[in-house]
């Protein structure tokens, strides 16, 4: 089921059948450079817990599809409060999305489609879920995401120290935003 998109790239719903798909991208080590790290590939197991558990009922998540073939990963979810807290955001009223996405066929990136992504789900989150506030946390060395974030309206505002686990350290990550609907 498509849940938003251009035509060229759009979102569709997560399926049972992607699990094989995801465990062949989360087993890259080209991708898990930048998703999750190369010291942590996922198999059916993994996969099947981080994507298809119980706890999972509140995030969004799509296989990214461009030209109509299957090439990313993206979910979203309103941040809880003690992420609120932690990001600063205690006092803000309205809602706020968290998103994370990854292209898992490296024959695909530099082609602009991580860009049209974010575009579409941005416009996504705001006008259908009324997102006030969009935000992201990309570890501080990731300067090719960090680039198509601003591009795409996303701000710098807060240095995570040691914020992520990745690749045997705590990485550094910056906290950005996308200001919304205000609702």
């Amino acid at each position: 089921m498509l849940l938003y998109g251009n035509g060229e790239v759009a979102v569709r719903r997560l399926e049972p059948e992607d699990t094989e798909l995801l465990v062949n991208w989360l087993s890259d080590p080209s991708v898990l450079e930048y998703y999750e790290g190369r010291d942590r590939p996922h198999d059916m197991d993994r996969v099947l817990e981080h994507f298809y558990g119980d706890d999972t009922e509140d995030i969004g998540r799509g296989f990214v599809r461009y030209n109509s073939q299957d090439v990313g990963y993206i979910q979203f979810y309103p941040l809880g409060n003690e992420e609120r807290g932690i990001y600063g955001y205690s006092e803000f009223a309205g809602s706020i999305y968290g998103m994370d996405q990854f292209i898992g066929k490296p024959s695909f990136w530099n082609r602009g489609i991580g860009s049209q992504l974010v575009k579409e789900t941005v416009q996504y989150l705001i006008e259908v879920k009324h997102a006030g506030i969009i935000v992201m946390d990309p570890q501080c060395w990731n300067q090719r995401a960090l680039h198509v974030y601003e591009k795409n309206g996303f701000r710098r505002t807060m240095l995570l120290p040691r914020h992520e686990w990745h690749e045997g350290e705590l990485r550094d990550c910056w906290l950005i935003e996308y200001l919304g609907t205000g609702e």
